[in-house]
Order: C-alpha cells, then structure tokens, then sequence
C-alpha cells in the first residue's frame, strides 16, 4: 500500500458521500475516520480489496465524534484488541460514554437512527488516546501531527501526515472537483470566528493533499480555501437575514435550500440530489440559527459592572 487509500463506505448504498482514508504506519492500518456502524460492511469490504481485514487496523484516527465520522470505533476495538482510538479531549468522554450523544441524534432522526448509523458502543477510556492539537505522534514509522481545529464542532482534529492533510469537516463538503467547497454547518457546536481561525490554520500547512471525509482529495491551494471561506460567509449571512427580516425558520430554510440547490446544479447537473443526501441543507440552517441567536443573546446579555 503506497500512500493513503480512500475507502468508499457507500452510505445507505449511495457512493461518494462518506469516505475512511487507509494509511500503513508499520504498525498496522490506521484508519482516518471509520464511518457509522451502518456502513462497517463497506469498510472491511474496502480493506478486503486493499488485501487486508479489520484485524490489521490499530489506530483510528477520529477527526471528531459525529456518527457519520466515528460511529463505528467502539465496534472496531471490540472486534480488535489491539486497536486504539485517538480523538480529541473534548469529545473524550462521548466515545466513552455515548449514550448523550445517540440521544441527541435520536432527536433528530427518530425511528430512522438504527437504519441510518447502527449501534454506537462505548470504548474503554483505557484504548482512547486523548489529544489536544499539536502533538507530535509517533505511529509506527508514521509521524502524526494532530491539528485542533474547531468551528465545526468544539472537538475537531485534522491530522497532517506528510504530504496530506485529512480535514474532516472543518474543510468542507466537496463531492466533485468541479463543486465549491461548502461547509457542513450542523447544529449544536457551530463557531464562525474559530472557523475562520481553523482555516487560517489549515491554508498554511506544508501539503500537497487535502483529504475530505465528504468525499475524495483535492490540491492544497488557497483557491480551496478562499471558496470556503467565500460559501460559509454567503450560508451564514443568508440567515442571519432572514433571522433579523422577523422570518421563521421554514421560510428561511426554504429559500436557503432553492438557492444552494441552484447554484450546485450551475455547477454540475448532478450535484443538488446528492448534496442534500450528503449534507442536508436544513441541518446547516439550524446550526447557522443556532450561531445568531447565541451571538444576539451574548449581544443582548448586560455588562457587568467593574
């Protein structure tokens, strides 16, 4: 295996919407984000054509703890005693104890959770490998430079591993070279400013390859970067326009959706249907809510005196 391999965990049987990066650190398989439960067929189906099993892996590598993105590690370490997880400090203890965290995306998708992402099983706080950022890890004969890079969400990581650069979301959905990057903008843990900081970041970093867990590889070059930057701002100013126009939440969301949809068929005739399968539009349109009605509240909140 020369350099990483992308593995296609075709979710709910629809390609190129969530993706697990293969590395050899000669020290068995690590793994870049595994995907939900649901798709752990996909994955060992991907190893198999790589000519390896589950049981070569031994480092999964979490970008964050979204059941898209690691749904499947306690599943993993079961089945291989020797795997360990590493993920940041602030998504530590969801891994450890999920049960919060499947509430709350119980929430959202009801009686759809099971078929969607499967089980989330605990991991013993003994296997996971709590990161800050900025260490420098030693796996095998890898050398791992984790990356805290919020805005998604409060727990993200993107690992840079010699000439790539896996981002996670914090870079950005790109389903096809000739799409614009758009950011992936979910409730609850959405931060515009720490967003752009994590970019500034990002954008500086000496790769030649960025990696996207949605979905696929493109250069490391500012025009990626500007693009993302360029669609966040336009996403988040579409509803922070409505929010102050007095508008509810459907109305917002429905014009928001036209627009994003046509503006993505401008790009490639495909694109609108699998987009909003991979990143529903309505999602990005309550956290982005969520993120002004939070900074009017701070606004509104009274100063203390002293």
């Amino acid at each position: 295996m020369s350099g990483p391999q992308r593995l296609d965990l075709n979710f709910q049987d629809v390609p190129g919407v969530i993706a697990s990066f293969v590395l050899d650190t000669g020290d068995g398989l690590a793994l870049v984000d595994v995907g939900p439960s649901s798709t752990l067929p996909a994955l060992e189906a991907g190893l198999a054509d790589l000519g390896a099993s589950l049981s070569d892996v031994r480092h999964l590598l979490l970008t964050h703890i979204h059941l898209d993105h690691a749904g499947a590690a306690g599943t993993i370490l079961d089945r291989v005693p020797r795997a360990r997880a590493y993920v940041h400090e602030r998504g530590a203890a969801h891994l450890a104890r999920p049960e919060r965290l499947m509430a709350s995306a119980g929430q959202i998708y009801g009686e759809h959770m099971d078929r969607l992402w499967g089980e989330m099983r605990p991991i013993d706080p003994d296997r996971l490998k709590v990161l800050a950022g900025g260490e420098t890890l030693r796996v095998g004969r890898t050398e791992v430079l984790p990356l805290y890079t919020p805005g998604h969400a409060v727990h993200h990581l993107a690992y840079h591993v010699g000439d790539d650069l896996f981002v996670g979301d914090v870079g950005g959905v790109r389903l096809d070279p000739r799409q614009t990057p758009r950011a992936p903008t979910p409730p609850p843990d959405i931060d515009l400013t720490t967003w752009r900081e994590s970019v500034a970041a990002l954008r500086n970093v000496d790769a030649r390859t960025l990696n996207f867990a949605h979905f696929g590889s493109a250069p490391q070059e500012a025009a990626h970067w500007d693009s993302l930057l360029t669609t966040l701002e336009q996403d988040a100013d579409r509803v922070r326009a409505g929010l102050e126009a007095g508008e509810p939440l459907e109305a917002i969301t429905e014009r928001f959706t036209a627009e994003l949809l046509d503006e993505l068929r401008e790009e490639a005739p495909e694109l609108p249907a699998r987009y909003e399968f991979a990143c529903p539009p309505w999602m990005s349109v309550q956290g982005l809510a969520r993120y002004w009605q939070r900074a009017a509240a701070r606004a509104a909140a009274p100063r203390s005196q002293g």
